[in-house]
Protein backbone atom coordinates (compact mmCIF):
# COMPACT_ATOMS: atom_id res chain seq x y z
CA UNK A 1 0.00 0.00 0.00
CA UNK A 2 1.00 3.65 -0.60
CA UNK A 3 0.03 6.69 0.80
CA UNK A 4 -0.45 10.36 -1.39
CA UNK A 5 3.53 11.03 -0.81
CA UNK A 6 3.82 8.97 -3.12
CA UNK A 7 3.23 9.24 -6.96
CA UNK A 8 0.41 6.63 -7.96
CA UNK A 9 1.63 5.42 -11.27
CA UNK A 10 4.43 3.77 -9.22
CA UNK A 11 1.67 1.61 -8.20
CA UNK A 12 0.30 1.22 -10.99
CA UNK A 13 3.60 -0.29 -11.96
CA UNK A 14 3.43 -2.29 -9.60
CA UNK A 15 0.30 -3.77 -10.50
CA UNK A 16 1.47 -5.87 -13.58
CA UNK A 17 3.88 -8.41 -12.60
CA UNK A 18 5.69 -11.28 -14.00
CA UNK A 19 7.63 -13.75 -11.46
CA UNK A 20 11.19 -15.00 -12.59
CA UNK A 21 10.40 -17.85 -13.78
CA UNK A 22 8.08 -16.17 -16.36
CA UNK A 23 4.76 -18.84 -15.64
CA UNK A 24 2.69 -16.75 -13.33
CA UNK A 25 1.25 -13.26 -14.20
CA UNK A 26 -0.53 -11.62 -11.30
CA UNK A 27 -3.33 -8.99 -12.07
CA UNK A 28 -3.43 -5.98 -9.25
CA UNK A 29 -6.90 -4.93 -8.22
CA UNK A 30 -6.15 -1.01 -6.75
CA UNK A 31 -8.54 -0.09 -4.38
CA UNK A 32 -8.80 3.76 -2.73
CA UNK A 33 -9.82 4.06 0.62
CA UNK A 34 -9.69 6.81 3.11
CA UNK A 35 -8.06 6.37 6.60
CA UNK A 36 -7.95 9.67 8.16
CA UNK A 37 -6.24 12.33 6.11
CA UNK A 38 -4.23 9.64 4.24
CA UNK A 39 -5.13 7.96 1.09
CA UNK A 40 -4.64 4.43 0.59
CA UNK A 41 -4.21 2.44 -2.59
CA UNK A 42 -4.56 -1.73 -1.42
CA UNK A 43 -3.27 -4.10 -4.59
CA UNK A 44 -4.71 -6.99 -4.17
CA UNK A 45 -2.57 -9.70 -6.43
CA UNK A 46 -4.62 -12.59 -8.36
CA UNK A 47 -2.93 -15.75 -9.85
CA UNK A 48 -3.55 -15.48 -13.40
CA UNK A 49 -6.01 -17.76 -15.26
CA UNK A 50 -5.38 -21.16 -16.42
CA UNK A 51 -7.05 -20.69 -19.17
CA UNK A 52 -4.15 -19.92 -21.11
CA UNK A 53 -2.45 -23.25 -20.49
CA UNK A 54 -5.14 -25.25 -20.78
CA UNK A 55 -5.81 -23.41 -24.54
CA UNK A 56 -2.29 -24.30 -25.37
CA UNK A 57 -2.06 -27.90 -24.39
CA UNK A 58 -4.88 -28.81 -25.66
CA UNK A 59 -4.60 -26.87 -29.06
CA UNK A 60 -7.59 -24.96 -29.09
CA UNK A 61 -6.57 -21.23 -29.56
CA UNK A 62 -8.56 -20.93 -32.60
CA UNK A 63 -11.82 -21.87 -31.12
CA UNK A 64 -13.06 -18.68 -29.09
CA UNK A 65 -16.55 -19.91 -26.69
CA UNK A 66 -16.47 -17.20 -24.64
CA UNK A 67 -15.87 -13.83 -26.49
CA UNK A 68 -17.62 -11.27 -25.13
CA UNK A 69 -19.33 -13.27 -22.96
CA UNK A 70 -20.02 -11.60 -19.61
CA UNK A 71 -20.70 -14.13 -16.85
CA UNK A 72 -23.13 -12.83 -14.11
CA UNK A 73 -22.14 -12.35 -10.72
CA UNK A 74 -24.27 -15.12 -9.22
CA UNK A 75 -22.95 -17.81 -11.91
CA UNK A 76 -19.23 -17.26 -10.77
CA UNK A 77 -18.92 -20.00 -8.71
CA UNK A 78 -20.67 -22.84 -11.37
CA UNK A 79 -16.95 -22.15 -13.29
CA UNK A 80 -14.76 -25.07 -12.41
CA UNK A 81 -11.25 -24.49 -11.24
CA UNK A 82 -8.60 -26.99 -11.04
CA UNK A 83 -10.16 -29.51 -12.98
CA UNK A 84 -7.09 -32.42 -13.24
CA UNK A 85 -5.88 -32.97 -16.57
CA UNK A 86 -7.48 -35.39 -19.36
CA UNK A 87 -5.20 -37.75 -20.46
CA UNK A 88 -6.10 -39.66 -24.17
CA UNK A 89 -4.03 -41.56 -26.00
CA UNK A 90 -4.16 -39.33 -29.53
CA UNK A 91 -8.30 -38.89 -29.46
CA UNK A 92 -7.88 -35.34 -28.85
CA UNK A 93 -11.25 -35.45 -26.98
CA UNK A 94 -10.94 -31.95 -25.72
CA UNK A 95 -9.97 -30.27 -28.70
CA UNK A 96 -13.14 -32.21 -30.64
CA UNK A 97 -15.49 -31.17 -28.35
CA UNK A 98 -14.40 -27.42 -28.10
CA UNK A 99 -14.36 -27.62 -31.72
CA UNK A 100 -18.22 -29.28 -31.89
CA UNK A 101 -19.22 -26.59 -29.50
CA UNK A 102 -17.65 -24.07 -31.60
CA UNK A 103 -19.27 -24.71 -34.91
CA UNK A 104 -22.60 -26.71 -34.24
CA UNK A 105 -23.16 -25.33 -30.17
CA UNK A 106 -23.64 -28.92 -28.83
CA UNK A 107 -22.20 -32.40 -29.10
CA UNK A 108 -22.88 -35.83 -27.73
CA UNK A 109 -20.22 -37.94 -25.72
CA UNK A 110 -20.79 -41.47 -25.17
CA UNK A 111 -19.26 -44.51 -23.36
CA UNK A 112 -19.16 -46.56 -20.63
CA UNK A 113 -19.40 -45.45 -16.57
CA UNK A 114 -15.69 -44.47 -16.03
CA UNK A 115 -14.25 -43.23 -18.92
CA UNK A 116 -14.08 -39.77 -17.54
CA UNK A 117 -16.83 -38.07 -20.05
CA UNK A 118 -18.18 -35.97 -16.98
CA UNK A 119 -14.38 -34.94 -16.16
CA UNK A 120 -13.54 -33.52 -19.63
CA UNK A 121 -16.94 -31.37 -19.86
CA UNK A 122 -15.88 -30.01 -16.30
CA UNK A 123 -12.43 -29.59 -17.77
CA UNK A 124 -13.92 -27.71 -21.25
CA UNK A 125 -16.00 -25.19 -19.28
CA UNK A 126 -12.70 -24.75 -17.15
CA UNK A 127 -10.62 -24.05 -20.42
CA UNK A 128 -13.64 -21.68 -21.11
CA UNK A 129 -14.35 -19.87 -18.47
CA UNK A 130 -17.90 -20.70 -18.96
CA UNK A 131 -20.55 -21.33 -16.14
CA UNK A 132 -21.46 -25.13 -16.16
CA UNK A 133 -25.23 -26.13 -15.43
CA UNK A 134 -25.15 -29.64 -14.80
CA UNK A 135 -28.16 -32.01 -14.39
CA UNK A 136 -27.90 -35.59 -14.25
CA UNK A 137 -31.44 -36.87 -16.11
CA UNK A 138 -31.48 -40.37 -13.89
CA UNK A 139 -32.85 -38.59 -11.27
CA UNK A 140 -36.17 -37.89 -10.52
CA UNK A 141 -35.70 -34.10 -10.88
CA UNK A 142 -39.29 -32.40 -11.33
CA UNK A 143 -40.14 -30.20 -14.06
CA UNK A 144 -40.31 -26.98 -11.87
CA UNK A 145 -36.50 -28.09 -10.79
CA UNK A 146 -35.87 -28.10 -14.48
CA UNK A 147 -38.09 -24.91 -15.84
CA UNK A 148 -38.84 -22.89 -12.85
CA UNK A 149 -41.65 -22.35 -10.70
CA UNK A 150 -43.69 -19.84 -8.57
CA UNK A 151 -42.71 -19.45 -5.10
CA UNK A 152 -45.69 -18.62 -2.39
CA UNK A 153 -48.87 -17.16 -3.86
CA UNK A 154 -49.76 -15.08 -6.83
CA UNK A 155 -47.45 -14.63 -9.87
CA UNK A 156 -44.64 -12.29 -8.53
CA UNK A 157 -42.14 -14.40 -7.12
CA UNK A 158 -40.76 -16.89 -9.93
CA UNK A 159 -37.83 -18.82 -9.59
CA UNK A 160 -35.93 -19.94 -12.95
CA UNK A 161 -34.90 -23.54 -13.33
CA UNK A 162 -31.40 -25.06 -14.29
CA UNK A 163 -32.43 -25.39 -17.92
CA UNK A 164 -34.26 -21.99 -18.43
CA UNK A 165 -30.98 -20.15 -16.27
CA UNK A 166 -28.79 -21.53 -18.61
CA UNK A 167 -30.64 -20.24 -21.66
CA UNK A 168 -31.30 -16.80 -19.84
CA UNK A 169 -27.34 -16.51 -18.98
CA UNK A 170 -25.18 -19.07 -21.29
CA UNK A 171 -22.71 -21.37 -20.43
CA UNK A 172 -22.60 -24.50 -20.82
CA UNK A 173 -25.45 -26.68 -20.02
CA UNK A 174 -24.66 -30.30 -19.33
CA UNK A 175 -27.28 -33.17 -19.02
CA UNK A 176 -25.95 -36.28 -17.97
CA UNK A 177 -27.31 -39.82 -18.69
CA UNK A 178 -29.07 -38.45 -21.24
CA UNK A 179 -30.90 -41.43 -22.16
CA UNK A 180 -32.54 -41.89 -18.90
CA UNK A 181 -34.78 -38.50 -19.15
CA UNK A 182 -37.96 -38.18 -19.60
CA UNK A 183 -39.72 -37.87 -22.83
CA UNK A 184 -41.77 -34.74 -22.11
CA UNK A 185 -38.51 -33.05 -20.75
CA UNK A 186 -36.82 -33.62 -24.22
CA UNK A 187 -39.97 -32.57 -26.61
CA UNK A 188 -39.35 -29.33 -24.67
CA UNK A 189 -35.76 -29.31 -25.27
CA UNK A 190 -36.09 -29.25 -29.43
CA UNK A 191 -36.91 -25.68 -29.89
CA UNK A 192 -34.08 -24.58 -27.72
CA UNK A 193 -31.56 -27.23 -29.97
CA UNK A 194 -32.90 -26.58 -33.23
CA UNK A 195 -33.35 -22.94 -35.71
CA UNK A 196 -35.72 -22.02 -33.26
CA UNK A 197 -33.75 -21.28 -30.58
CA UNK A 198 -35.90 -20.49 -28.02
CA UNK A 199 -37.37 -22.28 -24.69
CA UNK A 200 -41.51 -21.83 -24.41
CA UNK A 201 -41.65 -21.47 -21.10
CA UNK A 202 -45.89 -22.53 -20.23
CA UNK A 203 -45.39 -22.24 -16.92
CA UNK A 204 -44.95 -18.95 -16.96
CA UNK A 205 -47.62 -17.68 -19.21
CA UNK A 206 -45.84 -19.40 -22.63
CA UNK A 207 -43.09 -16.91 -22.09
CA UNK A 208 -40.43 -16.87 -25.22
CA UNK A 209 -36.46 -16.69 -24.14
CA UNK A 210 -34.08 -16.84 -26.58
CA UNK A 211 -31.03 -19.02 -26.61
CA UNK A 212 -28.04 -16.91 -24.95
CA UNK A 213 -25.46 -16.40 -27.92
CA UNK A 214 -22.84 -18.29 -25.65
CA UNK A 215 -25.15 -21.33 -24.05
CA UNK A 216 -23.94 -24.91 -25.68
CA UNK A 217 -25.22 -28.49 -24.72
CA UNK A 218 -23.02 -31.41 -24.39
CA UNK A 219 -25.12 -34.39 -23.11
CA UNK A 220 -23.40 -37.97 -22.00
CA UNK A 221 -24.64 -41.08 -21.70
CA UNK A 222 -23.45 -44.71 -21.62
CA UNK A 223 -24.29 -47.15 -24.91
CA UNK A 224 -28.18 -48.13 -24.57
CA UNK A 225 -28.59 -52.19 -23.24
CA UNK A 226 -30.00 -53.72 -20.74
CA UNK A 227 -27.69 -53.97 -18.07
CA UNK A 228 -27.92 -50.14 -17.53
CA UNK A 229 -31.19 -49.72 -15.99
CA UNK A 230 -33.18 -47.13 -17.09
CA UNK A 231 -32.19 -46.36 -20.12
CA UNK A 232 -33.69 -46.57 -23.33
CA UNK A 233 -33.26 -45.27 -26.86
CA UNK A 234 -32.60 -41.44 -27.31
CA UNK A 235 -35.90 -40.00 -28.79
CA UNK A 236 -34.94 -39.65 -32.89
CA UNK A 237 -36.18 -35.90 -32.37
CA UNK A 238 -33.84 -34.89 -29.63
CA UNK A 239 -30.93 -37.30 -31.08
CA UNK A 240 -31.05 -36.13 -34.40
CA UNK A 241 -30.34 -32.46 -33.18
CA UNK A 242 -26.49 -33.71 -31.39
CA UNK A 243 -24.80 -32.58 -34.65
CA UNK A 244 -21.18 -34.77 -33.52
CA UNK A 245 -21.55 -37.88 -31.54
CA UNK A 246 -17.66 -38.60 -30.15
CA UNK A 247 -17.20 -41.95 -28.67
CA UNK A 248 -15.40 -42.47 -25.18
CA UNK A 249 -13.27 -46.01 -23.91
CA UNK A 250 -10.85 -46.86 -21.22
CA UNK A 251 -7.38 -46.32 -21.24
CA UNK A 252 -6.80 -49.38 -20.99
CA UNK A 253 -8.42 -52.40 -21.57
CA UNK A 254 -7.30 -56.03 -22.32
CA UNK A 255 -4.10 -57.00 -23.26
CA UNK A 256 -3.98 -52.70 -23.88
CA UNK A 257 -1.98 -51.26 -21.20
CA UNK A 258 -1.74 -47.55 -20.96
CA UNK A 259 1.84 -46.45 -19.56
CA UNK A 260 0.08 -43.03 -19.57
CA UNK A 261 -2.55 -44.90 -16.76
CA UNK A 262 0.14 -46.64 -14.75
CA UNK A 263 2.08 -43.41 -13.88
CA UNK A 264 -0.84 -41.47 -13.57
CA UNK A 265 -1.37 -44.00 -10.81
CA UNK A 266 1.69 -43.76 -9.35
CA UNK A 267 1.61 -39.94 -9.47
CA UNK A 268 -1.27 -39.58 -7.23
CA UNK A 269 -0.66 -42.44 -4.78
CA UNK A 270 3.22 -43.08 -4.81
CA UNK A 271 2.83 -46.73 -4.74
CA UNK A 272 5.74 -48.79 -7.14
CA UNK A 273 5.93 -48.64 -10.80
CA UNK A 274 5.99 -52.72 -11.03
CA UNK A 275 2.50 -52.74 -8.35
CA UNK A 276 0.76 -49.73 -10.42
CA UNK A 277 1.53 -51.83 -13.42
CA UNK A 278 -0.61 -54.98 -12.00
CA UNK A 279 -3.28 -52.64 -10.45
CA UNK A 280 -3.72 -51.36 -14.30
CA UNK A 281 -3.48 -55.02 -16.29
CA UNK A 282 -6.29 -55.68 -13.04
CA UNK A 283 -8.03 -52.73 -14.06
CA UNK A 284 -7.94 -53.77 -18.19
CA UNK A 285 -9.48 -57.06 -17.34
CA UNK A 286 -12.26 -56.50 -15.44
CA UNK A 287 -13.23 -53.91 -18.28
CA UNK A 288 -12.80 -56.44 -21.08
CA UNK A 289 -14.86 -58.78 -19.13
CA UNK A 290 -17.41 -56.17 -18.33
CA UNK A 291 -17.92 -54.41 -21.96
CA UNK A 292 -18.09 -58.40 -23.46
CA UNK A 293 -20.88 -58.86 -20.62
CA UNK A 294 -18.97 -61.21 -18.19
CA UNK A 295 -19.98 -58.09 -15.75
CA UNK A 296 -21.75 -55.59 -14.57
CA UNK A 297 -19.32 -52.44 -13.83
CA UNK A 298 -15.44 -51.76 -15.27
CA UNK A 299 -13.33 -49.76 -12.83
CA UNK A 300 -12.96 -46.45 -13.58
CA UNK A 301 -9.37 -44.83 -13.23
CA UNK A 302 -10.34 -43.23 -9.78
CA UNK A 303 -11.43 -46.32 -8.97
CA UNK A 304 -7.84 -48.23 -9.64
CA UNK A 305 -6.29 -45.00 -7.51
CA UNK A 306 -8.49 -45.25 -4.70
CA UNK A 307 -7.65 -48.90 -4.32
CA UNK A 308 -3.61 -47.97 -4.66
CA UNK A 309 -4.17 -45.76 -2.07
CA UNK A 310 -5.02 -48.35 0.24
CA UNK A 311 -2.22 -50.18 -0.75
CA UNK A 312 0.39 -47.04 -0.66
CA UNK A 313 -0.93 -46.66 3.12
CA UNK A 314 0.40 -50.37 3.84
CA UNK A 315 -2.24 -52.78 2.95
CA UNK A 316 -1.98 -55.85 1.00
CA UNK A 317 -3.11 -55.32 -2.50
CA UNK A 318 -5.98 -58.56 -2.20
CA UNK A 319 -6.93 -56.88 0.87
CA UNK A 320 -7.25 -53.41 -0.41
CA UNK A 321 -8.83 -54.65 -3.50
CA UNK A 322 -12.22 -56.49 -1.37
CA UNK A 323 -12.53 -52.65 -0.38
CA UNK A 324 -12.35 -50.74 -3.47
CA UNK A 325 -12.97 -53.11 -6.07
CA UNK A 326 -14.54 -56.44 -5.40
CA UNK A 327 -17.36 -54.92 -3.60
CA UNK A 328 -17.88 -52.65 -5.64
CA UNK A 329 -18.10 -54.44 -8.75
CA UNK A 330 -21.36 -56.70 -7.55
CA UNK A 331 -23.32 -57.73 -4.41
CA UNK A 332 -23.26 -61.11 -6.10
CA UNK A 333 -20.95 -63.37 -4.29
CA UNK A 334 -20.44 -65.49 -7.88
CA UNK A 335 -19.53 -62.19 -9.46
CA UNK A 336 -17.26 -61.27 -6.70
CA UNK A 337 -15.35 -64.59 -7.21
CA UNK A 338 -15.05 -63.81 -10.64
CA UNK A 339 -13.20 -60.41 -9.76
CA UNK A 340 -11.34 -62.07 -6.84
CA UNK A 341 -9.99 -64.64 -9.62
CA UNK A 342 -8.73 -61.89 -11.51
CA UNK A 343 -6.66 -60.39 -8.54
CA UNK A 344 -5.43 -63.37 -8.14
CA UNK A 345 -3.74 -63.65 -12.05
CA UNK A 346 -1.59 -60.35 -11.19
CA UNK A 347 -1.67 -60.58 -6.79
CA UNK A 348 -0.68 -64.15 -5.67
CA UNK A 349 0.06 -62.83 -2.08
CA UNK A 350 -3.20 -63.92 0.49
CA UNK A 351 -5.14 -62.01 1.53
Amino acid sequence: MTGDSEDKSGVMQYAKQIDTTGHIQKDVDLIKTEIGKTTLYISTARPRHRKSRLVERYNVEKYDLSTSYTCPDFALELIPSTTPDYIDQGENYVQRIVRSLSYFKQCALVGPSGTGKTHIVYLVAELAGLPMWEINCGLQTSTYDLFGRYIGLGKENWVDGQIVSWCRHGGILYLDEANMMKQDIAARLNPVLDTRGHIVLTEKDSEIIPRHPRGYVIISMNPYSSEFAGTKPLNAAFRRRMTVWINFDYLSMGDKISQEEVELVIDKTGIPADISLKVVKVGAELRRQYKSGDLPYGPSVGDLINWSRLISDGMQPKTAAEEAIVALTSDDPEVQDTVRRVMTMYFETRR
